[in-house]
């Protein structure tokens, strides 16, 4: 049952490292982006958020790898 919930940790905490710098560096550049040419701050917007909807789907499928890890 240990090493089940390491295992789970484990998939979670690096399933969710390489989202949180994703996410990081996409802010960083749209606000970049943004402070350049104000006047396209809508269209960066909507593309930014988007991107980190994707990039957030890929911890999404971490934490169901550790659900499936822990409950079968």
């Amino acid at each position: 049952m240990e090493l089940k919930q390491i295992a789970a940790a484990l998939s979670i905490a690096l399933g969710a490292f390489g989202p949180g710098i994703g996410i990081g560096l996409l802010a960083s550049k749209a606000m970049e982006a943004i402070g350049r040419n104000p006047e396209s701050a809508s269209k960066v917007q909507s593309a930014m958020i988007l991107a980190i909807a994707f990039t957030e789907a890929i911890a999404v499928y971490a934490l169901v790898v550790a659900l499936i890890i822990l409950f079968v």
